[in-house]
């Protein structure tokens, strides 16, 4: 069966390279640690804003993987955001959105052995039409916020079957989720994430055996999650992050079910530096434990929030 190792917002197909034809390594990329603190809502209210990611992750730990040498892969990954939030209510009080991502992934793959192959270059756009509720309020000011997002991954990066790794998975996937942010102190929120993914078939999969036409990996639920503290008022943020990763459905290869599902778990702290209501910084640290045919390694996470 095609196999894939993913790493944060890239896909890597390593089919040719294992020696265990039943486990898994082949989600696509999807949003693990990007985003954590005050998820729930804009940070300054309607209007054009334009977000920076930048994402170190590293790994020579592969989970359930066999073959030859001892690779150790490191990955840069930026995103390019551009969101829109308007002003206008049209379902459930809910107020419009749309949200573009561009990823690019670069690989430094130190194969020690190994014959794991790279493909950097342009990742998989990101699309999703939203709806953002205004925040409830308190008497001390807001309690709760969230949205909900219907965000599709086009397989539009870059892809070579002849890869181990690469930046685009070559699949349509459905990455739908809710996002929320509770004021649980007048210095003190809570947010999470919660993703449903489902893909579609790879037709043209990274696979050694001739016979194998197409794969599809499984369904999965991810989430981030964060807990912060404002040490400065409308300054600094520091706090708790974490992601997690549950593979729930078998994926398959010519239709038939194979066995091996993907977990894995990140946790770390992180912190936010508000230069005003409009620029935001944030820095989150994660280290991986719990995984199950994947990679486990260590991410640190920059991201710029611009509202124009």
């Amino acid at each position: 069966m095609k196999k894939k190792l993913v790493i944060g917002a890239l896909s890597l197909a390593a089919a040719a390279l294992m020696t265990q034809p039943s486990a898994a390594y082949d989600q696509p990329a999807v949003n693990l640690g990007f985003t954590s603190f005050l998820d729930g809502g804009p940070p300054a209210g309607p209007g054009w804003y334009f977000q920076q990611y930048a994402q170190f992750y590293t790994s020579d730990s592969f989970k359930d993987f066999s073959a030859p040498g001892d690779p150790k892969v490191d990955v840069w990954v930026g995103l390019s955001q551009l969101l829109y939030q308007s002003d206008q209510t049209v379902l459930f009080g809910g107020k419009w959105g749309l949200d573009l991502i561009l990823p690019y992934a670069s690989f430094d793959l130190s194969e020690r052995g190994s014959p794991l192959t790279a493909n950097s270059g342009l990742g998989d756009l990101l699309i999703g039409p939203y709806l953002q509720w205004d925040p409830i309020m308190g008497e001390n000011g807001p309690v709760f916020m969230h949205r909900i997002e219907l965000q599709t991954i086009v397989p539009t990066g870059d892809y070579d079957e002849k890869k181990a790794m690469n930046a685009g998975a070559n699949v349509v996937s459905l990455n739908p989720y809710w996002a929320a942010t509770w004021f649980a102190a007048p210095r003190a929120t809570v947010s999470w994430r919660i993703h449903y993914l489902w893909n579609d078939k790879n037709d043209d999969p990274n696979t050694p055996d001739p016979e194998i036409r197409d794969t599809q990996a499984g369904q999965a639920i991810h989430a981030n999650f964060a807990a912060d503290y404002e040490v400065i008022a409308n300054k600094l943020r520091v706090g708790l992050n974490g992601y997690y990763l549950k593979q729930i459905t078998d994926s398959e290869a010519n239709g038939s079910k194979v066995d091996g599902k993907e977990q894995v778990l990140g946790l770390g702290p992180g912190a936010i530096w508000s230069f005003s209501q409009n620029d935001h910084l944030f820095a989150n640290v994660y280290f991986e434990t719990e995984a199950e045919n994947r990679t486990e390694g260590q991410r640190v996470t920059l991201r710029y929030v611009h509202h124009f």
